[in-house]
């Protein structure tokens, strides 16, 4: 059965991405959810796209250099409340699937304490396009349901040879890789970003899809 996650919380267009109104929509029509997480100055893990506020809230302060608490009261003077990651898995009911990226670089501090969250998740798994995030954290515990995001810019021979690492568990594949005809010499589950037309996903609605606003 394939995996079908919405990008962000991003179901609809009324609805503002990585946010619980957001997520519990998903939720409520039994899709999966594929979300940005970053870890803030006081170690919490927070559901977040950007690396600053800027973008979202115009307000210069990046999430890294930020205590939680303060990152909340920006987001909800702007009615945009940050979830923080353990929300997220509690609204889950640790049933729903989750695929978590890791935008920043996270020290081995940071990844212990994602670690610590996730515990006892088992419909989940961790993606970035830092391949040392991947690399850290399959040195940490090796086991664990780790994917490598793949770029549009990747040529197939890369993405073969990336296909290769062990620490490699999946690959998350540009959607521009749907349409390439030796993806099964890929020996490892694909899912493909992200699917913004209806034709595009009703043509490959039995792969591993991540789509919005559809």
């Amino acid at each position: 059965m394939a995996h079908l996650l919405i990008h962000r919380g991003l179901a609809k267009k009324k609805f503002s991405e990585n946010t619980i109104s957001a997520f519990k929509y998903c939720f409520k029509k039994n899709y999966g959810i594929e979300t940005d997480i970053h870890c803030t100055k006081d170690n919490k893990i927070v559901c977040f796209h950007d690396f600053n506020l800027n973008g979202k809230f115009k307000v210069n302060k990046f999430i890294k250099k930020t205590n939680y608490q303060e990152l909340l009261k920006i987001s909800k003077i702007n009615n945009k409340p940050i979830p923080q990651l353990k929300d997220l898995i509690k609204l889950s009911k640790k049933k729903r699937f989750l695929m978590l990226e890791i935008k920043p670089f996270f020290s081995k501090e940071n990844l212990k304490v994602l670690l610590a969250e996730i515990k006892g998740l088992k419909n989940y798994c961790l993606t970035s396009f830092n391949e040392k995030n991947i690399i850290n954290l399959y040195k940490i515990k090796k086991n664990l349901n780790l994917g490598l995001l793949i770029p549009s810019t990747f040529t197939f021979k890369k993405v073969l040879q990336k296909s290769k690492k062990k620490h490699v568990k999946f690959l998350v594949l540009e959607k521009k890789f749907l349409y390439e005809k030796k993806l099964n010499k890929l020996k490892k589950k694909l899912y493909f970003y992200t699917i913004k037309d209806k034709i595009i996903f009703n043509k490959f609605k039995n792969k591993n899809l991540i789509f919005e606003n559809l």
